[in-house]
């Protein structure tokens, strides 16, 4: 286990123990003050590699991203509102990140705004246009949108769900009908779905005029271009290789969007709070490295998850769920008849391999995934795998090879 600082930053002292690593400070007033142990979870360090087939959740820090990030620290600090020299150079780097992202994403630079999370993003960009609108408090949108769309409408509407197929795709005509109705305020569909992969119709909706489209790029932002035909859109930076604790919101000019939080005078009016200047620029060097990058690896990540989806169909009472064409390219989703869903993860994990249960934002309750519900398909006993921009096949063909016993396994221990 190697622990990364950087110099300029801060030193600091790891003493490894039987359990892990314990983390030291040193203080010129006080000595070293040991701040806390970073300890093993699962498994053992060192007894055999590790593949992480959860990207979906979190894609590893893009080396494009860490040596902006690490540079970006020393010149990004200060308030970019200052008109001092390192208030200046932070204004600067902040304003070069938004005209990355603008030319990366194919959209105007004033139309990006940097918030603390995807999903922040989110609820700024579709509660701003539901308190911008001249209709209704209704939103229409498709039961499969991440939890932070469901929150969001709960908090500051009223939800009108819209159902899907059992790809879990929304059909345009059915969005847009759902639109005419005179108290719908907004409509909400995701760029991509974050559990299945299915890839949405946004750019085929037809919504009424004033009625805007909101839609949740997270899952797709960097992997897909962005499709057209929405008023706000939402990415989250370390999805795509960024730092976490950034997300990018983007409001089309024109749109009817108002502040649906109080308001802060900061540099850009639409968000609040000090600005996270190194982070914004990592976010957009990784982003513009990804898209850089996307044809080739989308390329690759497609051929492999064609792989898993043929290879897990095979194995007897299973569902290989979303849309085996339509999709993001890096992530598939199985469902195990008689498995539990935990126990599956666990299993998986001990022989090296990072993959997720259930609900993306749920797992930890062992909540049902209500995505995997929406369709109607088999909710428990579901793994999403998800590979990362170097999986390799060697990888993929290990997972394959254990992954059969393990189920197997599994089944077993409740007599079957």
């Amino acid at each position: 286990m190697e622990l990364l600082t950087h110099e300029r930053a801060f030193r600091s002292r790891a003493d490894k123990t039987a359990s892990g690593y314990r983390i030291a400070l040193p203080s010129s007033r006080w000595g070293t003050q040991y701040v806390g142990t970073v300890t093993y979870l699962s498994g053992t360090p060192g007894a055999g590699p590790r593949t992480e087939l959860d990207t979906a959740s979190s894609e590893p820090l893009h080396p494009a991203a860490r040596e902006v990030l690490l540079a970006a620290l020393d010149q990004g600090y200060a308030d970019p509102r200052r008109l001092h020299h390192p208030g200046r150079s932070a204004r600067l780097l902040l304003d070069n990140a938004r005209a990355v992202v603008a030319e990366t994403l194919g959209v105007r630079t004033d139309e990006v705004s940097f918030t603390g999370s995807g999903t922040e993003a989110v609820h700024r960009g579709l509660l701003g246009l539901l308190r911008g609108s001249r209709r209704g408090r209704q939103v229409a949108h498709s039961p499969v949108e991440h939890a932070a769309v469901r929150h969001a409408v709960a908090w500051g509407g009223e939800p009108v769900e819209v159902p899907c197929d059992r790809a879990g795709r929304v059909h345009a005509d059915d969005l847009t009908r759902a639109a005419l109705a005179p108290e719908v305020g907004v409509v909400a569909l995701q760029t991509a779905n974050h559990e299945v992969g299915t890839v949405q119709p946004v750019g085929e909706v037809e919504p009424p005029d004033g009625v805007p489209l909101f839609t949740d790029a997270c899952a797709s932002m960097g992997r897909l271009p962005l499709p057209g035909g929405w008023a706000a859109a939402a990415g989250s930076a370390h999805k795509w290789g960024g730092p976490a604790g950034v997300g990018v919101l983007l409001v089309r000019k024109g749109a009817r969007w108002r502040n649906p939080f109080p308001g802060d005078d900061r540099v850009d009016e639409r968000v609040a709070g000090f600005e996270n200047v190194p982070g914004a620029l990592a976010a957009a060097a990784a982003l513009q490295a990804v898209v850089a990058e996307r044809e080739d690896v989308s390329a690759r990540q497609r051929l492999l998850v064609d792989r898993i989806r043929a290879a897990v169909a095979e194995i007897p009472d299973t569902e290989v769920v979303g849309d085996p064409v339509d999709r993001l390219p890096h992530l598939v989703t199985c469902s195990f008849l008689y498995v539990d869903g935990e126990a599956l993860v666990h299993a998986l994990d001990r022989h090296g391999f990072g993959v997720a249960s259930g609900s993306a934002c749920a797992a930890s309750t062992l909540e049902p995934s209500a995505v995997l519900a929406a369709m109607g398909v088999l909710t428990h006993g579901n793994v999403r795998v998800s590979l990362g921009r170097d999986t390799t096949e060697a990888e993929v063909d290990r997972f394959l090879a254990v992954l059969p016993g393990v189920v197997r396994d599994l089944r077993a221990e409740v007599g079957l």
